[in-house]
């Protein structure tokens, strides 16, 4: 049995799963990652887009630019065809939306945790999992068959949704198939696309269409009286009736290199955590493509997650903060639920009534700029915030955004190595003890709030007016001694 104390182990390579690894290395803890698949570059994901929160998030650990430079923006998304949300309002740097295929994410993901120090596994299953008061045994077969029980102080499991770590702490994954008989393909195409996001729905079929960037396009489309399983065989011709009845034409399909079909499901474990066991991304939730919002809700679930866990086995800080993790993701995750599934009943949306609520809402959000930007925020992850204690200041729990911080820097950058950003007008200097957990910073304007950032970028505790007592004792409960 091979056992490091303070190591942490996520199974699963996904987005999730990559993004965790990278920041526990980078923060010092041992990582190991698990994976079942051989380690190949796989285009078998249906996420195409990262949204400005995310872009945030990327952007906090140095990988945004990179991503940038292979993706392509989209400044506004259009719903229900004559619903357009405009991104370029968004208060953020990143007003878009980015297109690229997930795959991309997990090569610049990879890279950095790589580079950090984490240690990788490949073709290597988890077959059990059992845990005690001082950490979890993970029993796994690896690439040519042999077993061996591996020791963590905490498991995270972001292995998809038909996780083996979910399965064996025992927890349900309540929710249900809301779309049945999804085709997916890759395609070439005779025509471009007018935009660089094309969907549609009408009638009984529904299409959706991205680019790769090497010349080939995700398809992705359903029609409703096609509801066969899975398994059934599945040729170019029904992709390309689908898309001419959603979309009025299929733009010249042809030279498919993959097909497939799949069931779009609606589900949520009740806990995110038992014991020493979490669950992120797809392990814990999974939601319509609509919206482009569960690759995004994975990677915030990482990010929340993260830093919590190296300042607990580092010893930096009380066990009971990792119970925050359920405490703030899993409203969020229900909230996705709600939002990308309402989206694809609007959009799939056939009675009379329904398509009068439809229209109703669409006029509203049209004639209503506040309404529309709580849509916007949503959507895109900006809007969402994290519960406060009562009398907490009302910056404690919301998203920092990039601010501008004398001497030429921004947030994100300070925020760089999983650090605490102090942000003061107060002549506030740090510990020399804590200087590879906090950074202090000034506002480059003259705003007198002090606010102490997370490493996620959200504020854990803020002061309109804050005596050096007053910092300190913030610094000293939320970063350690």
């Amino acid at each position: 049995m091979n056992g490091t104390k303070g190591n942490i182990i996520v199974v699963g390579s996904g987005p999730t799963g990559l993004l965790l690894a990278g920041d526990l290395a980078t923060a010092g803890v041992p990582v190991t990652v698990l994976e079942k698949r051989p380690h190949t570059v796989s285009n078998l994901s249906r996420a195409f887009v990262l949204h400005a929160r995310t872009l945030e998030q990327l952007d906090a650990r140095g990988v945004a630019d990179d991503l940038e430079a292979v993706g392509q923006p989209l400044d506004r998304l259009r719903l229900f065809g004559r619903l357009t949300v405009d991104l370029a309002a968004l208060p953020s740097r990143f007003r878009h939306l980015l297109v690229l295929p997930q795959y991309e994410v997990e090569k610049v993901l990879e890279r950095r945790a790589v580079e950090a120090g984490a240690d990788f596994r490949h073709e290597t299953e988890l077959t059990g999992l059992t845990q005690d008061a001082d950490g979890v045994s993970v029993e796994v077969r690896g690439p040519e068959g042999s077993a061996e029980t591996l020791r963590a102080a905490y498991v995270v499991g972001t292995d998809g949704m038909r996780s083996a770590v979910r399965d064996a702490i025992g927890l349900p994954f309540p929710g249900k198939s809301v779309i049945r008989s999804v085709v997916l393909a890759d395609v070439r195409l005779a025509e471009k696309p007018p935009a660089l996001l094309t969907v549609n729905a009408v009638g009984d079929a529904f299409a959706f269409l991205a680019p790769f960037g090497d010349g080939y396009y995700r398809v992705i489309g359903w029609h409703r009286g096609r509801n066969v399983p899975d398994t059934e065989p599945l040729d170019l011709a029904e992709i390309q009736e689908i898309t001419r009845l959603a979309l009025g034409r299929d733009f010249g399909m042809h030279d498919a290199r993959w097909m497939s079909r799949f069931h779009s499901d609606e589900r949520q474990a009740p806990a995110y955590r038992v014991g020493r066991v979490f669950l992120a991304g797809d392990a814990a939730h999974v939601h319509t493509p609509a919206g482009g919002q569960g690759m995004n809700t994975g990677l915030q679930d990482a990010a929340n997650l993260s830093w919590k866990l190296a300042a607990v086995v580092t010893g930096r800080t009380d066990p009971a903060l990792l119970d925050t993790y359920q405490a703030e993701r899993h409203p969020v995750g229900r909230a996705v639920l709600r939002s990308s599934g309402g989206i694809v009943r609007l959009a799939m949306a056939k009675r009379p009534w329904a398509l009068a609520a439809r229209a109703a809402l669409t006029a509203f959000l049209n004639a209503v700029g506040p309404a529309r930007r709580a849509v916007a925020a949503q959507v895109t992850g900006i809007g969402y915030r994290y519960p406060a204690p009562r009398g907490a200041h009302p910056l404690t729990g919301a998203r920092v955004p990039d601010v501008a911080l004398a001497g030429g820097g921004r947030l994100h950058e300070a925020l760089r190595g999983g650090r605490f950003v102090l942000i003061t007008a107060e002549p506030y200097t740090a510990d020399p003890a804590r200087a590879d957990r906090l950074a202090v910073a000034h506002w480059a304007s003259d705003r007198r709030t002090t606010v102490l950032v997370r490493p996620d970028g959200y504020a854990a505790w803020a002061a309109d007016s804050a005596a050096r007592a007053d910092i300190e004792a913030a610094v000293a409960a939320h970063v350690g001694g």
